[in-house]
């Protein structure tokens, strides 16, 4: 759309387009101007006075997207600045930075029309008292919506019932830091039906406890959902009173069943059967933490570059957690250095040394050999590229 041939285009047209070039040349993200080009210009002068400034004000002094203060407009009106400035001056004198407002106003428009001292000195107050200070706070409170909840009624509740199984306040402080979104959960319909059918499937008190602890959010699955991962769980011969049940809990929780057998299937791509699956799971639940892409770099890395069979990485599924480019190409480049000058035999087992910690791995194949092979100091530093093992046992 050519703006020059539009010769009857309201002021508050112009407003915004003029709002739209600032934010442009001050975030450089010319995106931004192809969605608002894409806008009619019939669209555009339906919007108010007000909405022209919510969104100029949302923009420029909370650092939220164009589009974003756009949607936020349609329910929030901004008349002035001073009681969003009061707003925004009272954040920050509570430790939260530019990045943590954009993003905490984002997520909740309303609360840049709050009474900081009636409305929001409370709920900072509250969790200054819990021990949640200086730049804690922000961090357990800006992704979340939290302070747009009732503090008498959400959050002091809340709190309450995670007091009861987090025993510590130290505890209770790492479960906030860890997952600040229970805070918005109700945890009377969700989080104790719940915890109820871990109890009905065996898990004992000190488990639930690690599991809130650990990963709250696994708890705040709809109900249902919760009961078909459980029986999912124990169908697959896990024991409720071992701590590998609450870490299958967990991975099968966070991920949809869409997620799920995309995971499974690109195991199975591989090389993997059912079986072999489950059984990998068995060993290590946290092998489908990590994304199906990850699932897909590294078993063809592992399979069709380093000549790994498959059933060898079943049988250490830990490999998953590792990062291919800083770990597991490096070592398996030192071996390759290693074997091509018979230092070591070609039939080692790579599976087990990708699995060593840091300083075993260092000690047996850097340490032991960086003087008849210093190559391996390069290789290990990535500056040399690995080929893939030849002609291995």
């Amino acid at each position: 759309m050519a703006f020059r041939s539009c010769k009857s285009i309201s002021p508050i047209f112009h407003f915004f387009y003029d709002t739209l070039i600032h934010y442009r040349i001050n975030h450089n993200t010319p995106t931004m101007v192809r969605f608002f080009e894409t806008q009619s210009v019939a669209n555009t002068t339906n919007f108010t006075e007000k909405q022209a400034l919510t969104v100029s004000y949302l923009t420029k002094s909370c650092g939220l997207s164009l589009k974003s203060a756009i949607s936020a407009s349609k329910t929030v009106k901004i008349k002035s600045p001073e009681k969003p400035d009061s707003v925004l001056e009272f954040l920050r004198s509570n430790g939260f930075t530019e990045k943590h407002i954009s993003i905490l106003i984002s997520t909740s428009p309303n609360l840049i029309l709050a009474d900081p001292e009636r409305n929001l000195r409370p709920k900072i107050e509250y969790f200054k008292s819990l021990g949640i200070v200086g730049p804690d706070l922000p961090r357990v409170l800006y992704a979340s919506d939290v302070l747009d909840r009732s503090l008498e009624n959400q959050i002091k509740p809340t709190i309450n019932f995670l007091k009861q199984y987090t025993r510590t306040n130290e505890n209770l402080i790492y479960v906030l830091k860890r997952s600040s979104c229970v805070l918005a959960c109700n945890v009377e319909k969700v989080m104790a039906p719940n915890i109820n059918t871990l109890r009905a499937h065996g898990m004992p008190e000190s488990n639930i406890e690690k599991l809130i602890v650990s990963w709250p959010r696994a708890l705040m699955l709809k109900v249902d959902r919760f009961k078909e991962v459980n029986d999912a769980v124990k169908e697959m011969g896990f024991e409720p009173k071992s701590r590998s049940y609450i870490c299958a809990i967990y991975t099968m929780s966070m991920n949809t069943k869409l997620n799920w057998e995309k995971k499974m299937k690109a195991y199975m791509t591989y090389g993997w059967s059912e079986s072999t699956f489950n059984s990998a799971f068995k060993l290590r639940p946290m092998c489908m933490e990590c994304s199906e892409e990850k699932i897909k770099e590294l078993m063809d890395f592992f399979v069709n570059k380093a000549g790994l069979r498959a059933s060898e990485i079943a049988k250490c599924p830990n490999l998953f957690e590792n990062n291919l480019e800083r770990r597991i190409i490096p070592r398996c480049s030192v071996l390759q250095v290693l074997m091509s000058k018979g230092l070591i035999g070609k039939d080692v087992d790579v599976v087990r040394v990708l699995t060593l910690t840091t300083q075993n791995f260092e000690t047996r194949f850097l340490t032991k050999y960086k003087e008849v092979a210093p190559e391996v100091i390069k290789a290990y530093k990535g500056e040399i590229g690995f080929e893939g093992f030849t002609t291995r046992m």
